[in-house]
């Protein structure tokens, strides 16, 4: 996990907070990113599993956001997506870390972008929704 020696629990837990609400906070800048992306892997790296949410384009979109998330993540991509149906527009992909299970459904609505939700037996701190955040965020 790459870290900052400055970057505690709590600084990470803020900034991914701010990216946590109904009007989304968007990261434009390479330093909001990378500030972003290192709150995201300590904090996941702290929690038990993951649950990933991608509100997407379409559902290549939606397999390019997962496949980037799960590499940052230290998941393996599943290898066989054929059983996951085909759909034209907007959707939401449902991956469950646990489980390893992919969900995918339409999605009409306009947020785009990638929930975290990570779940942590020994560190109830953690235990949130992130996001929405950037679909190219590990890109």
């Amino acid at each position: 996990m790459p870290q900052s020696d400055n970057l505690t629990l709590d600084a990470a837990l803020k900034t991914l907070k701010e990216y946590s609400c109904l009007e989304t906070k968007s990261a434009q800048l390479p330093e909001e990113k990378a500030a972003l992306r290192q709150a995201l892997l300590m904090v996941a790296h702290l929690a038990d599993y993951q649950n990933l949410g991608i509100c997407a384009e379409n559902r290549e979109q939606a397999f390019l956001a997962l496949a980037s998330y799960l590499n940052a993540l230290g998941y393996e991509t599943p290898a066989d997506t054929s059983q996951v149906p085909e759909m034209d527009g907007g959707v939401y992909l449902k991956f469950n870390s646990k489980k390893y299970s992919i969900y995918i459904d339409s999605y009409p609505d306009k947020y785009r972008g990638v929930l975290v939700s990570c779940q942590s037996a020994a560190n109830e701190l953690i235990n949130a929704t992130y996001g929405h955040l950037p679909l190219d965020l590990f890109s």
